[in-house]
């Protein structure tokens, strides 16, 4: 079995075992995903598994097709279960993630797309989970967002064409999830505090 394989399973594997208890926290009423988030979070890695795909990202596209899948099923569970409170702001947001998938269609510019999906990532898919979890960091289960990181790590190490349009948006998440992870970390501690 090649490393890039077991790389490409174990990013898998780290990211179902940070999904489980975030999902066995929606169920429990603890954590209030935003829908919004994880439906734009769904198109984005949709769009990303099919670029990396088509620029054979071999294993190192694994993570982003399960990410498509059990962000696509988080949004059902948060329609049902998470944050109700949806303003203009988070609707921006959705349209942004949408006009990225039409462009990729469209247009056929993969790195461009790439681009501008990790941009649409950012603002339109955490600036609604950051807007929630502001006031209410709890209703986000913290340790998905460090795993996932991790996950993306061992993804971008089982790239089988490592090049800016196979590894930015991978790249560019871990980022942001990090950021997350600490911003989540942060505010808990000050209402802690408070």
């Amino acid at each position: 079995m090649s490393l890039k394989l077991l790389f490409g399973l174990f990013s898998i594997a780290l990211a179902l075992i940070g999904y489980i208890p975030y999902i066995q926290d929606i169920l429990a009423h603890k954590t209030k995903p935003h829908a919004f988030s994880w439906l734009v979070w769904a198109i984005l890695s949709a769009i990303a598994f099919g670029i990396q795909l088509t620029k054979h990202g071999g294993p190192g596209a694994w993570l982003m097709g399960f990410t498509a899948c059990i962000t696509f099923f988080i949004f059902l569970l948060a329609s049902k279960y998470g944050e109700k409170n949806i303003v203009l702001l988070d609707w921006a947001c959705l349209s942004l993630s949408l006009i990225a998938l039409g462009l990729w269609v469209l247009v056929d510019k993969p790195l461009e797309s790439v681009l501008l999906i990790a941009f649409v990532d950012a603002v339109g898919g955490f600036v609604p989970t950051f807007r929630k979890a502001f006031p209410k960091p709890y209703e986000e289960t913290l340790i998905l967002y460090y795993l996932y990181a991790v996950s993306l790590g061992c993804s971008l190490l089982a790239l089988q064409s490592f090049t800016l349009i196979t590894a930015f948006y991978p790249a560019s998440f871990v980022a942001i999830n990090l950021l997350m992870a600490t911003f989540l970390s942060i505010r808990r501690r000050q209402l802690r505090s408070v």
